[in-house]
């Protein structure tokens, strides 16, 4: 079988090979997936140039944490999958409910051997079923982006119908948190740079956009489209960059859900003005694989499909690195690993 790996130290793209390997083969609670298809995130080119958490590489590792395939075989002890089911591999292997540990925040793709392979083993606890009406490409996109914005808005951040949710660009969290927060009743407000991705948005149904490259103060025009209340919950997914104009424009009673650091680690990042206005920042590491079961459950019964931006053939997965770095994505990436 072929399986891409990241080389141990790697500072670049140079690092990433493709190498042949034996079959992998099912321990006792183990299934053995064919890989179908594989989906990229911010972290992904983090893990790459060695600034993700836990810093360079210490081993060569099996890169992307979020794939979906088909079960080829289970191990003995196996109770909650069959051959032929189709199954989404959790970003944390062993974070199954409530509070975790930190024993339990092992992701995919750094530490662990991820999903950039045409086969891989993971333990039956830590595999989903696909929501039946999803392809492969669709499904792969599920298990960081996609429970990232689930747990941001209807876990963590208790949303309600008629809130005002504010998306900071058009990446995959932030799409999933449109496309979820308007399965829930609730206003959007999109941000970006092109145009173009705002008409997009608007086809989704965000009620409102801004272009914060024409409008620099973009905080302000939030406060205007929502006549001074500001936004509920604001997907924060900019980091210091952008956080201090996320206090100016989220709601009294509001939740900043903090999510990434896309804007830059440098910025003003000074809570105080939550303070007046009795808002909250709350940190989001993706979810346990009962939150990711719930949102399947919502995905089916309402039918949703992720926005899948671009698939790239398993030959061409450097360029499909390449795509998402330089911020053309609308939506997801995603890597097609077989047919």
């Amino acid at each position: 079988m072929k399986k891409y790996h990241l080389r141990k130290g790697s500072t670049d793209m140079s690092s990433l090979e493709l190498v042949e390997c034996d079959e992998p083969e099912p321990g006792e609670n183990q299934v053995l997936i064919r890989v179908h298809a594989a989906s990229l995130n911010y972290r992904d080119y983090a893990v790459v140039t060695g600034n993700y958490f836990g810093g360079i590489l210490e081993r060569n590792t099996v890169p992307l944490s979020d794939g979906a395939g088909e079960v080829v075989a289970v191990g003995r002890n196996v109770t909650r999958f069959k051959s032929g089911d189709r199954v989404i591999g959790t970003f944390f292997q062993v974070w199954i409910d409530g509070v975790p540990d930190r024993s339990a925040l092992t992701a995919l793709g750094s530490p662990a051997d991820g999903m950039l392979a045409e086969y891989v083993v993971l333990d039956q606890d830590g595999v989903v079923r696909c929501p039946p009406h999803l392809s492969y490409d669709e499904a792969a996109t599920l298990p960081c982006a996609g429970l990232t914005a689930w747990n941001a808005l209807t876990v963590s951040g208790r949303l309600r119908p008629g809130d005002t949710v504010l998306a900071l660009g058009t990446g995959g969290v932030s799409i999933f948190g449109l496309q979820f927060a308007r399965m829930s009743g609730a206003r959007v407000i999109v941000t970006s740079s092109s145009d173009e991705k705002l008409a997009r948005a608007a086809e989704l149904g965000a009620a409102g956009t801004v272009n914060y490259s024409k409008t620099p103060d973009w905080d302000q025009e939030v406060l205007r489209l929502t006549d001074g209340r500001g936004a509920d919950n604001v997907i924060e997914v900019g980091g210091p960059g952008t956080l201090a104009k996320s206090f100016q424009c989220v709601a009294y009673g509001g939740q900043i859900t903090l999510i990434g650091v896309v804007a830059g680690r440098e910025g003003d990042t000074n809570p105080h003005p939550l303070m007046f206005k009795n808002a909250s920042l709350r940190g989001i590491f993706v979810g346990s694989r009962v939150m990711f079961e719930q949102m399947n459950e919502a995905i089916t019964v309402n039918r949703m499909h992720p926005v899948v931006d671009r698939v790239f053939p398993f030959a061409d997965a450097a360029g499909a690195y390449d795509y998402q770095r330089a911020g053309r994505h609308f939506g997801k990436v995603v890597i097609s690993v077989s047919d």
